[in-house]
């Protein structure tokens, strides 16, 4: 039975805006994921209201949007090997890797970062003339070694086996010796608020003294890895001149990774018949 004094106490008013994404922060910090209607249940508002509030606070790079719903940041614990990722994301690859092969010039001095993502760009490298490549990936030296026009140094240092690559201190202070024109630097996380980061401490080194040495840093990363991050920060997304990724960020995402500074190329996947192509 309704009493009086019940049916006169007053109707709790509307959230505004900024107070709606405060709670629906709190809500994803404890769980992780929601869908759009669990949002528009929450907050009892329609389901453009809820892609608005989702759209600026991807913008912020605070919330990143996934089929249906919306996500946190989510926390890498470690890398896939490198044969895991080879299997991956293949066209999104090969095209990043031809938008990156745009920025080289022959008699340039480029740094190569160990991953799939910078292997698509390998045989690119081999089309250019008086090119000097420094990289701390073996897969990368042994496709080049027999390519006599060009130049190749590997860095040396600590060998990371699951990812065939080199790391740590001896491999960063090679790099810290080297003039370096373009560092093309790749990663299994990145978002805007941490940058760019890792799950492996010995990776830090390296990727942070090439950037250092070289004129241009681009990352050349893809978007299913956006909004992730690992436990060692290697630097914001301000300290790079161009971001090259594909066409899965979304343009919320997109306009913060702008906003931060960098030139934001997006790519879309190459065609499936070029799948045996460079």
């Amino acid at each position: 039975m309704t009493t009086s004094r019940q049916a006169e106490r007053p109707k709790r008013p509307p959230l505004i805006p900024d107070q709606r994404r405060e709670l629906l922060l709190k809500h994803l910090r404890r769980d992780g994921v929601l869908s759009v209607q669990q949002v528009k249940q929450l907050f009892g508002v329609s389901h453009m209201t809820v892609r608005r509030d989702i759209a600026e606070l991807e913008q912020q790079g605070l919330v990143f949007s996934v089929p249906g719903g919306v996500r946190i940041a989510s926390h890498v614990p470690h890398e896939p090997t490198f044969q895991a990722k080879s299997l991956t994301e293949q066209r999104e690859k090969r095209a990043m890797a031809r938008e990156a092969d745009t920025l080289l010039r022959d008699g340039m001095t480029v740094y190569l970062d160990a991953g799939t993502t910078l292997h698509a760009l390998v045989p690119h490298l081999a089309e250019h003339r008086e090119l000097t490549v420094v990289t701390n990936d073996f897969n990368a030296v042994e496709l080049l070694c027999g390519a006599r026009h060009l130049e190749v140094i590997h860095i040396g240092g600590r060998v990371e086996p699951d990812n065939r690559s080199s790391v740590g201190r001896l491999a960063a202070a090679t790099v810290s010796h080297l003039a370096l024109d373009t560092a093309f630097i790749s990663t299994s996380s990145w978002d805007l608020i941490r940058g760019v980061t890792t799950p492996s401490e010995q990776k830090v080194e390296v990727k942070q003294a090439a950037m250092a040495a070289a004129s241009q840093s681009v990352l050349v990363a893809g978007a299913s890895k956006y909004g992730t991050f690992g436990k060692y920060k290697v630097a914001a997304l301000r300290s790079f001149d161009v971001i090259i990724t594909d066409t899965g960020l979304t343009e919320a995402a997109a306009e913060g990774v702008r906003g931060a500074g960098p030139d934001l190329r997006l790519v879309p996947p190459a065609p499936e018949t070029d799948a045996g192509q460079s």
